[in-house]
């Protein structure tokens, strides 16, 4: 089913890319090495795409428009294969993730379980293509008409997906944009390219015409800034750094843009809260993936009242999270997805220390490995207060009342998630309204899951949102038919 997909030499698989229907038709003689985070070693290679192959992608998509005309019943038909295939062959792609991200292989398997649950969710998710029926008589000058407002497909859409989540972001980006009837350019992450690979080719047996997605690697520069910029893409949904958002949203020129960028998520933890489960959601919302999620929380904001209570619990629960191979079955935290991420995670640390930090718990790393770590004593002028950290590290800040929590939360430039701790569900919807967070939640750490609440980002977090039905709604363009009545 997947041998296809790669080509294998001294153990080293390397792997091709589907462009128009065809596997391995590029131009590039170039390959991208793809490490195993934990050993950090080479056990897989993908193409480095040259601009001529993502412009041959791109015609692909374009030349393969007549994918919009299919019924919605046989688009969904597809990917309810897609979920069936995928679901029979869990296991494997699960070992790929792990192998590619480094992430537990527990973790992993939520994935594509995650994946499997949203393609099965596709029925819910192509709802918001019906359209609806707008009665003119509530308005004057519009007494004797009414109007049909449909949702129809942009054309060819580029995805652009994250390397925390290789499966699940790039499928919860493809598929809404394949049920509207678009084509698709899919640009993994650099780091983690193969699940989408292995995506496509489930597609592909699932009946997905050729050319009607088309898969890109290689790195932003060389691929993604042609894929960005060409006037034959018609929208660009992008899961990343703000860096990268706003350079692509410089390039892109006039098309939509759908991007879900960094976070830097506050748990507000007030004096009624039942702190057991403060501590055991902040500590899973923490260091699950190794923190490497734009909804992680990023920092604790606690009321003088309970914070040592609360720290005390926070530790507990950090005895819960060992570290190490990814592999294990007991590993909870694996390594960080590159020397980069891990040296960025440890300057944050270390400038935490240097200025006033207390490090109660962690604070090292072996290989890409960074220990849970929890940090107290945090100010607001630590860098670790401000900055997105995507490592599994909980630092600990003091207010006096929830006024001044709901001040030094919004005093971030991001705004895509942050949660609130209390048995006062009055004072958590007042608090809730103030927060300028893309999505709120009461008594749990934020988790995205698979859409099924929308969420996005504020601020400096993204554009627009995402979820079953809104994603949809980014991927497609409303036309507006009129008729007067006679």
């Amino acid at each position: 089913m997947f041998r296809n997909l790669f080509s294998e030499e001294d153990g080293i698989r390397h792997y091709k890319i589907l462009i128009n229907g065809c596997w391995n038709c590029t131009v590039s003689g170039g390959k991208i090495d793809v490490y195993n985070p934990y050993t950090w070693k080479v056990f897989a290679s993908v193409p480095a795409c040259s601009a001529d192959d993502v412009l041959s992608a791109i015609t692909s998509a374009k030349n393969h428009s007549e994918f919009a005309k299919f019924k919605p019943t046989e688009r969904l038909e597809i990917i309810e294969k897609t979920a069936q295939i995928m679901n029979e062959n869990s296991e494997e792609i699960a070992s790929v993730i792990t192998m590619e991200s480094g992430k537990p292989l527990s973790v992993s398997r939520g994935e594509v379980k995650a994946t499997v649950e949203r393609l099965r969710l596709a029925p819910q998710e192509v709802r918001a293509l019906y359209g609806e029926y707008l009665p003119g008589e509530w308005i004057e000058d519009t007494a004797n008409k009414f109007a049909i407002v449909l949702r129809k497909p942009l054309g060819v859409i580029a995805t652009i997906s994250s390397f925390n989540y290789p499966l699940y972001i790039a499928a919860a980006k493809i598929i809404p944009a394949l049920l509207a009837g678009n084509t698709v350019v899919a640009k993994p992450a650099s780091d983690t390219p193969l699940a989408l690979i292995y995506f496509a080719r489930i597609l592909e047996l699932a009946g997905l015409p050729a050319g009607a997605l088309n898969i890109v690697t290689g790195s932003g520069k060389d691929v993604g800034d042609v894929l960005v910029s060409s006037e034959d893409v018609s929208a660009i949904s992008f899961t990343g750094s703000t860096a990268v958002g706003e350079h692509i949203a410089k390039i892109a020129g006039i098309k939509k843009l759908h991007l879900e960028l960094g976070g830097k998520a506050a748990a507000i933890v007030l004096k009624d809260a039942d702190l057991k489960n403060a501590a055991a959601q902040i500590v899973r919302g923490s260091f699950r993936n190794s923190g490497q999620r734009c909804d992680a929380v990023s920092r604790v904001i606690a009321v003088k009242d309970i914070k040592e209570k609360l720290v005390e619990e926070i530790l507990a629960e950090a005895e819960k999270y060992p570290s190490g191979d990814p592999l294990c079955d007991k590993t909870q935290v694996g390594p960080l997805i590159n020397k980069k991420a891990l040296i960025n995670v440890e300057e944050l640390v270390d400038d935490a220390a240097s200025s006033g930090g207390r490090i109660l718990w962690g604070g090292k790393s072996s290989g890409l490995v960074m220990e849970p770590t929890v940090i107290d004593n945090v100010n607001p002028s630590m860098r670790i207060a401000k900055e997105e950290i995507f490592g599994p590290v909980i630092p600990i800040m003091t207010v006096s009342d929830y006024e001044e929590a709901v001040a030094l939360s919004n005093s971030s430039e991001y705004g895509l998630d942050s949660c609130i701790f209390t048995e006062n569900i009055n004072l958590a919807l007042r608090i809730a309204k103030q927060l300028q967070d893309g999505s709120v939640t009461v008594n749990s750490a934020p988790a995205h899951g698979v859409g099924h609440f929308p969420f996005g980002g504020n601020k400096k977090s993204g554009l627009g949102r995402e979820g079953l039905g809104y994603s949809i709604d980014e991927l497609t363009k409303l036309h507006t038919v009129i008729i007067t009545e006679r």
